[in-house]
């Protein structure tokens, strides 16, 4: 069944006129000639599109990145890569299903993917844990990063993950550990990354796999520090704040690309990835291969250089006086 957000009402009501019009006409003659009805109804359909989706607010774009038809890792490399090989283990005993990667194919170029997985229906969630990870998915992804660095195989990212997993278990495993590793042999990784935030960007669990020497972000996803329902609940003890938060942590791709925190943003076919799952992949597609050639253009050593001032720029500030 489609979800419909709120924003979303009229937009499916105009397409569900426009559909009536062409069965309409389809079916019987003594109806005549409504083309001209039907393309008037198909521009107004564009132009709302244009204009609901280019005015969405950081709560609204939230739940159109949280929207549970939106492509996810796996889709992404059906729709882009070819001969993708799944690699599973953290060669200690963990499996890390949240997080799905392997050897594929970006055109004729050998690269190794790696990405959040939430999974569609109600067993598949729950399998791997709502794209929620686990030390060992972070683990498996750090073991398949320095296979790629051994191999000298580019390294892309997925990121789509409300955080890691924050239960007693995790913690226990080594939780934040895992994360911190994670990030610091990125840091250093002497292959080319490039990451995309393809749905939610949430907290550590998305900086596990979110160093590179590219971020993209697609046009209607979230990054973020926190969840706009744990900042209301944080900052203001009310978890119906939730717009508020979202409008205060600046999470959309428009806001952290004036900020610097993005490289690029990758338009999303109007209405949303969600709704056109090939055609987002076709633009995600020729981001990656025009990054990927742009870095690879680059030395390995001078890749490292501008990788650590990327990232030791961010944040900066000047004084006022």
């Amino acid at each position: 069944m489609v979800q419909i957000l709120d924003f979303e009402k009229e937009i499916f009501a105009l397409e569900n006129q426009i559909r009536e019009l062409v069965s309409l006409s389809n079916m019987y003659d003594s109806v005549g000639d409504i083309t001209h009805e039907i393309a008037k109804l198909t521009k107004k359909l564009r132009r709302m599109k244009h204009d609901v989706f280019s005015n969405l607010n950081g709560w609204e774009m939230t739940l159109v990145a949280r929207h549970p038809d939106r492509p996810y890792t796996l889709d992404y490399i059906k729709y882009i890569f070819t001969d993708f090989f799944e690699l599973n283990g953290d060669r200690h005993g963990g499996f890390g299903p949240s997080i799905v990667a392997g050897l594929a194919k970006l055109d004729q170029q050998t690269v190794m993917v790696i990405g959040h997985q939430k999974g569609r229906d109600t067993a598949e969630k729950i399998r791997r844990n709502f794209g929620m990870s686990q030390p060992a998915g972070y683990r498996k992804s750090l073991r398949l990063m320095k296979m790629a660095e051994k191999f000298q195989i580019p390294v892309i990212t997925f990121i789509d993950t409300p955080g890691a997993y924050p239960g007693v278990n995790a913690e226990e495993k080594g939780q934040s550990e895992a994360i911190a590793r994670n990030m610091y042999e990125m840091a250093g990784l002497r292959v080319p990354i490039i990451v995309t935030v393809a749905g939610e960007g949430g907290s550590g669990g998305a900086l596990a796999i979110g160093v590179g020497d590219r971020i993209l972000m697609l046009q209607h996803s979230i990054y973020s520090v926190i969840s706009p329902e744990g900042c209301a609940s944080i900052l203001w003890g009310d978890n119906k704040k939730v717009a508020q938060a979202a409008r205060a942590l600046c999470l959309t791709s428009k806001e952290l690309w004036k900020l610097n925190m993005i490289d690029e943003v990758v338009r999303e076919p109007l209405g949303g990835a969600h709704r056109d799952h090939k055609r987002s992949a076709r633009l995600l597609k020729k981001a990656l291969k025009s990054n990927l050639k742009r870095v690879m253009s680059n030395s390995i050593d001078e890749l490292i250089a501008k990788r650590y001032e990327k990232f030791r720029s961010m944040g900066e500030f000047t004084d006022g006086d």
